[in-house]
């Protein structure tokens, strides 16, 4: 029991690890991380007082065009 039950940990481990391999290389999560980065980038710089929060600016410079205005 104990060894059947070690095979299947490491076997859904394997098959865990190629699946999100298979996910971190698309182009989807890519545009995604892209997104993202972009939008921490803003948050810093406005909560940082460096910059005047203009959402307007924030909004249209999406590239991917998820958000429209």
């Amino acid at each position: 029991m104990k060894y059947r039950d070690a095979i299947f940990a490491m076997l859904t481990l394997a098959l865990t690890s190629v699946a999100l391999a298979g996910v971190v290389y698309t182009d989807a999560y890519s545009h995604s991380a892209r997104a993202e980065v972009r939008g921490v980038r803003a948050l810093t710089l406005v909560a940082s007082g460096d910059q005047p929060c203009d959402p307007a600016n924030m909004l249209s410079s999406n590239e991917s065009g998820t958000v429209q205005q």
